[in-house]
Order: structure tokens, then C-alpha cells, then sequence
């Protein structure tokens, strides 16, 4: 039978070039795509209809940043479907990105500036703010919004006959320095995009712990440094035509400078053809391209502490029944 992948993404970038490897491998795959806007989730439809004209492909809206836009989406997913086999964590947003270049003189002065450049370390601050929930815009849609999904969806990944499996984009640039217990949803730092990222590692650890008994299975992935709509904010356009051949150069020793979204997409596709049993639960599988332009997949144990995880995790439920309680109206 038909496979059944959920999508959760923006309209460009890795989200879109997942969907159309996924139908280059199981052409039989059942895609679910879910967008925050229904005409931009029925363009790309159309996008994947025109290279995939048999595939089985169906829409549904949901704002990962807003909580009533993913209970009504659970819902109308539960009513749809039985059963989900991937769900593929993949919405993001970076708001208001800056860079420090005082910071990347010091790393060239210092010998640091390679690492920082693959891995955004001290040297990308963002402005975040309080989204129409009353959370950090950040932290709701790059985390808790995913969270939330899963967690309405329980009944359609557990316990089926086949494993089901989470798939998460995570980030190289997700450091425990970023993340506090006492501040998860970092209201008071500048590195938010950071912190989320992290909490998105701690989160896929417990998820492991809590379900893989009941058949469901976590992973989470980096895709590399992408050029996408995300990374055209941080820097003006022109300046990105200008830093393209050496970002190029740099590929040859930075291999996570995957740049286009099809090689981005590389460890998610992997995933999807892995046995989930056989995974490494600690592991984060890194997207790579070499100098020459081929594709693979390494992986990396994660800078994770495992007790961190469980009280994030329980952070989590806690203020998953705060929100539950504000919106009950849309439980069934």
C-alpha cells in the first residue's frame, strides 16, 4: 500500500525539493503537504504534479506559529488518514537575522573562522517577539508548533503495524550555550534561532525514550547551509551573487555548504529508506556535498544531555496544558 508523508514546510527551499525526491524514490507515496497558505500549498501541488503527473499529492493548511491553525489541522488530518508513516518536521523562520562581522574579523584573526562559518557560531543574532499566542515567535514555530502536531497526531503514528517515523530539521547551528532551561523559549537572548534548534535535538532524544515501544521513531537531521528564502534574508541579494563563486571554493573544505535545496534534502531522503530500529537515537545525520558536487550522508552524535531533555520535555507538556485549556473548543 500507499505510503503516507506529511510535509510541514515553507513554500521553497528544501521542503519542496523533499517532496520531489521522495516521489523519485516510492512513486507510489501518498504527500501530504502543509503550508501556511492554501494558494502557495496548491502552486507547489501543481509544481510537483507537473514532473509527477501520477502522484498521489493532497494539501492541507496549517500555521506551525499559530496554536488554533495546527489543532484544527490535527483534526482534519485525523479525519483524512489512518495512519501517517513520515512526518517530516520542517517549517523555520529566522526573523530580523543579523550579522556580526566584528565577530568573523576576530574568527579570521584567530584561526576560528571556518568553524564559524559552517556552524553560524557567534556571529548570527536575530530579534525575536511574541507571536498572537503569547509565545516567542521562534520557539513556537520551529518547535512547539511541530511539538504540538505530533502530539494531536499521536493516534495516527503509534501503534500501527509498520514503525512510523519523525523526521526533524535541526540545524548545525544548534548549541547548548544558546539553550536554558530556565529561559526555553529564549525571551531574553539574541540567538533564538539557536536555542529552538536545540530544544528540537532534546525533544527528538525524549521522543525516542517515550514511544519507540509504541512504533514511533525520531531523527533529526542538518541540511547544510541551503540558499533558500531563508538565507536571502540575511544579507542583501547582490552580496550573495558576489560571495557565490567563493562559497563554491569553500565546499571544498566545508562540506556541509550543500547550497542548492535538492542536496539539502540528501539526509532526509536517506531517512526515509533506513530501518528506524537500527538508528542511533543520539545521532544527527548531516547533509554533505563534496568540492566535486557529490551527495552524502554523516553522521554525528549529538551534544545532547539526556537529563536536559527529560525536564525540557516536561517543560513542554506543561505548557502544552496551558494551551489546551485555552483552546478546548477545538479538541474533540
Amino acid at each position: 500500500s500507499a505510503r503516507l508523508s506529511l510535509t510541514p514546510y515553507r513554500y521553497s527551499g528544501v521542503g519542496l525539493a523533499l517532496c520531489q525526491r521522495l516521489l523519485e524514490e516510492d512513486g507510489r507515496i501518498h504527500l501530504c503537504i502543509a503550508c501556511r497558505n492554501e494558494q502557495k500549498s496548491e502552486a507547489t501541488r501543481d509544481l510537483i504534479l507537473a514532473t509527477h503527473p501520477a502522484a498521489q499529492v493532497s494539501t492541507v493548511e496549517v500555521d506551525l506559529g499559530n496554536l488554533a491553525s495546527i489543532l484544527r489541522a490535527a483534526r482534519e488530518l485525523r479525519c483524512r488518514f489512518q495512519r501517517l508513516d513520515f512526518v517530516y518536521l520542517n517549517a523555520g523562520i529566522m526573523p530580523n537575522p543579523h550579522v556580526n562581522f566584528k565577530a568573523l574579523w576576530h574568527g579570521l584573526l584567530t584561526g576560528k573562522l571556518l568553524h564559524m562559518l559552517t556552524t553560524a557560531e557567534g556571529i548570527m543574532t536575530q530579534t525575536d517577539r511574541l507571536n498572537g499566542d503569547g509565545l516567542q515567535e521562534v520557539f513556537a514555530t520551529n518547535l512547539f508548533g511541530h511539538f504540538m502536531l505530533v502530539r494531536q497526531l499521536q493516534s495516527l503514528l503509534c501503534s500501527n503495524e509498520k514503525p512510523s517515523r519523525l523526521i526533524w530539521t535541526s540545524s548545525s547551528n544548534a548549541r547548548e550555550s544558546a539553550f536554558s532551561l530556565s529561559d526555553y523559549q529564549h525571551a531574553k537572548g539574541q540567538e533564538s534561532y539557536s536555542s529552538s534548534k536545540y530544544a528540537t535535538d532534546l525533544t527528538s532524544v525524549v521522543l525516542n525514550r517515550k514511544f519507540n515501544g509504541q512504533g514511533l521513531y525520531s531523527s533529526v537531521v542538518c541540511p547544510g547551509l541551503v540558499m533558500s528564502n531563508m538565507t536571502y534574508r540575511i544579507l542583501p541579494i547582490f552580496l550573495w551573487k558576489l560571495l557565490m563563486p567563493i562559497m563554491w571554493l569553500i565546499r571544498f573544505f566545508a562540506k556541509t555548504y550543500t547550497l542548492t535545496p535538492y542536496n539539502g534534502a540528501e539526509a532526509h531522503v536517506w531517512l526515509f529508506k533506513q530501518k528506524p530500529e537500527y538508528l542511533d537515537s543520539l545521532v544527527k545525520y548531516h547533509s554533505c556535498t563534496s568540492g566535486l558536487g557529490k551527495c552524502y550522508v554523516e553522521p554525528r552524535k549529538m551534544d545532547v544531555d539526556e537529563d536536559t531533555a527529560e525536564k525540557f520535555y516536561q517543560k513542554l507538556l506543561e505548557l502544552e496544558e496551558q494551551t489546551l485549556e485555552k483552546y478546548h473548543d477545538l479538541l474533540d
